[in-house]
């Protein structure tokens, strides 16, 4: 996997703020902070890789109204501090927007900047509720919930049975997430789970949760978590005796996990809330997968981060070109509030007036032990 790829746009002259709006053709500016190092980084570098991809396709047949696309980005390690300060360099450099923000604990503590700045906070690859509720004018959501991945996790242990389901989460916002939306959607069916176990950002250390969740002896393990440290947890269990089924919500980074766990991937569920990338299913996935083959792109492998990253700036350069010829953040917004339904393919988003939350797409897609993911 070409992670280390070199970026698929032109590089471009950052703007000054006033300057972004001025020159009719000059670049639009987005502003990416993610994980693109440590135990995190394939969620951020796939997904940036994606939207690359896309962007790179838009700017070569003119761009949005004459204006090409740049993405920047900048690393925060998947910690909120370090994004705090990625953020406040790209509003004092002025961008248009901010765009693909990696996990919960990082976009929760970017989005009060970005809403003081009045920025468009787009596309964040996180499904907490915390950032979805309140609503807020400035964030756009495109993916759905952890709350409906959850329960749609939910939905399908009870359907087959299972009754006695533990969960692992990360010690956060994303975690905490991720063991509320299970335990509401158990509720509903007079459950709990029979145990928790946590571990904490970046790090793989889950001897204490092994603990806490095995000898309850739960017949399915629900992961709120990242690649590494779900990897981790999963080999250990089986070395321990555990034959239930393992289910992770879609952040995990499902391309990273396959490769993590090798043969070892029998038996894991990851929720997913894109369409499906490897094969042309939709016509989406179908020009995803013939971006990818196009020439100067290949080695990079399909995968479900990637195709996220390409809808997240396939949505952006919608909602910016219905914006108009010299778009305002303000009339950026304005464009996304009056959408209503947009069919990207097979894929569809509905916005409008106080609803910022594009999807509510959730399917359970199998791991198998060769590698590939299986609908």
């Amino acid at each position: 996997m070409a992670t280390g790829a070199a970026p698929l746009v032109p590089a471009w002259p950052l703007l000054l703020p006033r300057a972004a709006h001025a020159q009719a053709d000059a670049p639009l500016v987005l502003g990416q902070s993610a994980a693109f190092s440590g135990p995190s980084a394939q969620l951020g570098q796939q997904y940036h890789l994606g939207a690359q991809l896309y962007f790179e396709k838009l700017n070569a047949s003119g761009g949005i109204n004459g204006r090409p696309v740049v993405l920047k980005k900048l690393d925060d390690g998947y910690e909120p501090e370090r994004c705090v300060a990625n953020t406040r360099q790209f509003i004092s450099e002025g961008v248009f927007a901010l765009f693909g923000y990696v996990g919960t604990p990082t976009a929760a503590a970017a989005l009060p900047l970005a809403s003081e700045a009045r920025l468009p906070f787009v596309a964040p690859l996180t499904g907490a509720q915390s950032l979805r509720e309140p609503y807020n004018r400035f964030v756009v959501h495109v993916r759905a919930s952890y709350f409906d991945e959850t329960a749609a996790i939910v939905k399908q242990t009870a359907a087959v049975g299972i009754q006695k389901l533990a969960v692992f989460h990360q010690n956060d916002g994303y975690g905490q997430a991720g063991l509320e939306g299970v335990k509401r959607a158990m509720a509903a069916l007079k459950m709990e789970p029979v145990a928790v176990g946590t571990v904490e950002r970046n790090s793989t250390d889950v001897a204490a949760a092994l603990a806490a969740i095995l000898p309850k002896a739960p017949e399915a393990i629900v992961q709120v978590g990242t690649y590494k440290a779900c990897a981790v947890f999963i080999r250990l269990a089986r070395k321990a005796g555990f034959t239930g089924t393992f289910y992770n919500v879609s952040f995990v980074g499902t391309q990273a996990l396959l490769e993590e766990l090798g043969a070892l991937a029998s038996g894991v569920v990851v929720s997913q809330v894109m369409p499906f990338p490897y094969a042309p299913v939709t016509p989406l996935s179908g020009e995803y997968l013939a971006a990818l083959a196009s020439e100067g792109n290949r080695g990079i492998a399909p995968n479900y981060s990637g195709m996220e990253g390409f809808v997240a700036a396939r949505t952006f350069a919608e909602v910016a070109r219905r914006a108009g010829k010299n778009p305002t953040r303000d009339s950026f917004l304005n464009a996304l509030q009056s959408m209503g339904t947009l069919n990207l393919g097979g894929f569809n988003l509905s916005y409008g007036p106080q609803k910022n939350m594009g999807s509510s797409f959730v399917e359970l897609p199998l791991l198998t032990k060769d590698g590939n993911v299986r609908r």
